[in-house]
């Protein structure tokens, strides 16, 4: 991740307005995170700080966390040391990965001493660290001999700065400067050795500026002519003038499945199409987005891993049962020779004794009458061995019967699962995680766990506008599909979905008039990313008008019927759909 020390400057120029404020409240949700609220003149902002080594950062957040009922000796140890502090000033040492926030407090004595909070902002090294007089308070973690060499941050101790490498400032170094590092620098690809000459840069901004030196060609740093050496230098000195005039703009890049990949101060061009650019308004609303949304696809695809788990196991459970049925009906398909037997012993019963283990009769239901050797069970009379036999054939019969309809409900029901994991993959948000819960509940897959808290409302249906203008409705589960289809559609609405594969229902508001076919189009391709066939080369989709869709006497949820309905054969193109999607 990128929060490098250029855009730690970024964060101190918005913490800036904060100097002069009081410290107001301070809590600790976490072990490794701390909120501190301060009052300014123009109100209360709530100050974020993070060490943890996955999403260490610093800024002014608008999200609410919930807190512990019993505060952390942490937490306790910075209300007394800055309750009621006032915010002095806010330093960083150049383009050091560290924010130092001085607080003019009082002490148990009465007098005034400044509290210095050292917020070091350095991955898995990342630490928040009380400073007072120059000496160490205490630390969010603390580290020992045992967990550096190098480095201490122990209550008593001296502080001092992380080991530091001889590295440009490229806010203040000129041309000449950097010419002569790039000259010095051993030969490689040149943003890994941008990155060794400059300090604070991280390697998306490095790759940046060597992608806009070569125009996306490959260039090492011993080999860079004049024009891509000048260029490069433009570059640079393009991001000092929006870093120092506060012009930047706050990028994040997301990969065509919506995850978020990585974040600068400056438009990113390197991936071209391959990513999606959101852009934001401030540095602290960028990292209060990008963190907030990562941990929030981190805790959907957490919850989502039981239901995928109880999802595999349900289908294979099924599909194993369904295997065992088409065997017992595979031995079914032998009654009539059971029949058979019964009776040639019927008929040949004056032939045949008691205690004989066999009997050779003539098959007389064949025109050639060939002779045919029945099996007798010595135990038994004639008259119960061809019992037994008619016996066999009345199970096969009855067994026949109820294992198609059993294999027919086990195959709708592997279709209602496969349907589930289908919503359950494309699921981006807690929301439907839960609604999804509720829907295997409901059916009998998931028990009740008890409690009274109410489930959250379930969320609209996905929205699209076509070019057209016609608006696309897509169900997000099972039981919306049932709701958009039989509930909300108009007789004169268009409906979709893809030919024997799972998928959404998709549909088309018309409100009476005649879409063109553009629009269906473009719907089929919605209903083909919106499937278990979105990485396919070629998806049918059938459609037909929303009055000849019709749900089947007892069906489970999202299993419908439908006539009068035509194919459209489209490219699963997520880039299109997602240009849609309102």
């Amino acid at each position: 991740m990128a929060l490098d020390g250029a855009f730690l400057y970024a964060v101190r120029q918005e913490l800036l307005p904060l100097i002069g404020g009081r410290v107001e409240k301070i809590h600790q949700p976490s072990r490794e995170e701390v909120i501190i609220s301060i009052r300014t003149r123009s109100g209360s902002s709530k100050l974020y700080i993070s060490a943890n080594a996955g999403s260490a950062r610093v800024h002014i957040t608008e999200n609410s966390v919930d807190n512990p009922q019993t505060p952390p000796m942490f937490c306790m140890l910075l209300r007394k040391r800055l309750g009621s502090g006032k915010l002095v000033d806010i330093r960083q040492d150049g383009l050091e990965r560290i924010l130092f926030l001085d607080f003019e407090c009082v002490n148990e004595l009465g007098d005034l001493v400044t509290v210095t909070l050292a917020c070091e902002i350095m991955g898995r090294c990342s630490n928040l660290v009380i400073i007072c007089g120059g000496k160490v308070v205490d630390s969010i973690k603390r580290v020992d001999e045992d967990m550096s060499r190098e480095r201490l941050v122990l209550p008593g101790m001296n502080y001092t700065m992380p080991p530091r490498d001889e590295r440009l400032n490229f806010l203040e170094a000129e041309p000449e400067e950097i010419k002569e590092r790039l000259a010095d620098t051993e030969p490689k690809e040149l943003s890994k050795a941008l990155i060794r000459i400059f300090e604070g840069i991280s390697p998306i901004l490095a790759r940046e500026w060597a992608f806009f030196a070569g125009r996306g060609v490959h260039i090492e740093s011993n080999s860079i002519n004049n024009d891509q050496l000048d260029r490069l230098l433009f570059a640079i000195k393009r991001s000092r003038e929006q870093l120092i005039g506060r012009n930047c703009c706050f990028s994040v890049v997301s990969d065509k499945d919506g995850q978020l990949k990585d974040f600068s101060f400056i438009r990113l061009s390197q991936f071209g199409t391959l990513m999606y650019t959101k852009e934001l308004g401030s540095a602290s609303e960028l990292l209060d987005y990008f963190y907030s949304e990562r941990d929030r696809a981190a805790r959907t695809k957490q919850r989502a891993n039981d239901l995928f788990k109880l999802l595999m196991n349900l289908t294979e459970r099924t599909a194993r049962r369904i295997a065992a049925q088409r065997e017992e009906l595979d031995a079914c398909a032998d009654k009539e020779h059971a029949k058979l037997c019964g009776d040639l012993i019927s008929a040949n019963m004056y032939r045949i004794n008691k205690g004989d283990s066999s009997a050779t009769v003539e098959n007389f239901y064949d025109e050639s009458c060939p002779q045919m050797t029945i099996v007798l069970d010595v135990r038994k009379t004639p008259a119960q061995n061809a019992q037994h036999y008619y016996s066999e054939y009345k199970k096969s019969v009855t067994a026949e019967e109820k294992l198609a309809v059993q294999i027919q409900k086990g195959e709708e029901e592997l279709q209602y699962l496969e349907s589930v994991f289908d919503s359950l993959t494309r699921a981006s948000s807690e929301n439907d995680i839960i609604q999804l819960r509720l829907e295997l509940r409901e059916q009998g897959y998931v028990k009740y766990a008890g409690g009274k808290a109410k489930p959250p409302k379930a969320l609209p249906p996905v929205e699209y506008r076509s070019s057209d203008g016609f608006t696309i409705l897509v169900g997000r589960n099972n039981k919306q599909n049932d709701q958009l289809s039989l509930k909300f559609a108009e007789k004169s609405d268009i409906w979709l979905h893809t030919q024997l594969i799972t998928g959404s229902h998709v549909l088309i508001l018309t409100d009476g008039a005649t879409p063109p076919d553009k629009t269906i189009e473009e719907a089929a391709v919605i209903a083909a990313v919106n499937s278990s066939g979105r990485n396919s080369g070629l998806v049918p989709v059938d459609y037909c008008l929303a009055k000849y869709v019709k749900k089947p006497a007892g069906a489970k949820p999202g299993k419908v019927i439908f006539t009068n309905y035509k194919t459209a054969f489209v490219k699963p193109d997520a880039e299109l759909e997602q240009s849609m999607k309102v």
